[in-house]
């Protein structure tokens, strides 16, 4: 059974981690991702599979959320730049991109819930 509010936690764990990971270099997007992760993992609890599903649920969230407040954008830029079959491909080609994006770091994000969900006190019930 998933635990919405662990992976809302996560997702806005995840969101606040990725705005700080352009502030400072270090963590990174993937850092972000993890700490995303360990956050819905922890809260979650009950075992590595359950830890890195909401894990994954958490930053699979965080990635489509961020791609669809840019597909629009891509929108306006190309069909401003290109005209509308400018706007219709660019952004079609950044929904498609920001998907494969999103599920690349969500990967991370379900590494982290296994790790999160090891140290949580939460035995899943």
């Amino acid at each position: 059974m998933t635990d919405w509010s662990a992976v809302l936690w996560g997702f806005a764990v995840g969101i606040l981690a990725g705005l700080l990971a352009f502030a400072v270099p270090i963590i990174g997007h993937v850092g972000a991702g993890l700490i995303a992760g360990a956050v819905a993992g922890y809260l979650a609890g009950g075992g590595l599979g359950s830890g890195a599903w909401h894990g994954l649920l958490a930053g699979a969230l965080d990635g489509i959320v961020l791609v669809l407040l840019i597909v629009p954008i891509a929108g306006i830029i190309g069909g401003v730049s290109a005209g509308p079959v400018g706007g219709f491909i660019g952004s079609a080609g950044v929904l498609v991109i920001g998907l494969v994006i999103a599920f690349v770091f969500a990967l991370d994000s379900a590494i982290g819930g296994a790790i999160g969900s090891i140290a949580s006190p939460n035995d899943g019930r």
